[in-house]
């Protein structure tokens, strides 16, 4: 847990100074969908690229 909130405090350092609240939530929302997604492919959840596309065109 520690190292999500150093990480979340490093996005947040790394804003501009003029950065408002829908930016810093923007970021920290970003970050937390690349954290999920890296876990997701850690443990093996992922598909392939023609399994999306199939998938897409069923849609």
């Amino acid at each position: 847990m520690q190292a999500v909130k150093h990480e979340a405090l490093d996005t947040i350092a790394r804003l501009p100074e003029d950065a408002d609240m829908e930016e810093i939530m923007y970021r920290l929302y970003v970050l937390e969908n690349i954290r999920r997604g890296q876990q997701d492919a850690t443990q093996g959840k992922i598909q392939s690229a023609e399994e999306v596309l199939r998938d897409i065109q069923t849609w």
